[in-house]
């Protein structure tokens, strides 16, 4: 968990298979803790082909019997089957708007937004931003994507910066996007 905060979550994403892959463990996360899902990221990667959405659009009722059996990742039948649904949403997304990224980041306005949060308490489950963004993936097909697993996905691919004004990683990403501004 502290290796992840510390490098990797609200760091912003723009890479379609990365992208997919928190939106994908997002889903899975939904009712668990993040903990569960970190400790089963690796056995996921192997079991969805490196979180490839070709790969995982072509998987059929056999594929999804064999992930349901398979006791390193989250078993729910629901997920499992929406992990399926949403490659192939993916899928049509990327041929529709060009990328994941340009469709996602546009909630945004294409670049992070930084919070100033001083306490947990004052974080939220959900936001305009997010509501929009679900409803935008379920009208593309989407299953699993509810505002506030899209809210989880845009602070894990660094949409927004929720880190709170006292964690250290609040400023390294500001300043990662102010060296983004200038160059």
């Amino acid at each position: 968990m502290i290796a992840y905060h510390d490098h990797e979550w609200g760091v912003p994403v723009h890479d379609d298979r990365r992208l997919f892959e928190h939106l994908m463990l997002d889903a899975f996360q939904a009712g668990l803790s993040w903990a569960i899902i970190l400790d089963k990221r690796e056995n996921f990667r192997k079991a969805f082909a490196s979180f490839d959405p070709e790969k995982i659009a072509r998987y059929t009722r056999r594929d999804i019997g064999r992930l349901l059996a398979n006791p390193g990742i989250v078993r729910n039948k629901q997920k499992v089957a929406a992990a399926v649904t949403n490659a192939r949403a993916f899928l049509r997304i990327q041929e529709r708007f060009g990328s994941f990224d340009a469709f996602v980041w546009q909630f945004v306005g294409g670049k992070p937004r930084h919070n100033s949060w001083k306490t947990m308490r004052q974080l939220p489950a959900k936001t305009r931003e997010s509501d929009r963004m679900s409803e935008a993936l379920r009208e593309q097909g989407f299953a699993f994507a509810g505002s506030t697993i899209c809210y989880a996905f845009m602070q894990a691919a660094g949409m927004v910066n929720d880190h709170l004004v006292s964690c250290f990683r609040h400023a390294e990403i500001l300043a990662l996007d102010t060296r983004r501004s200038t160059a």
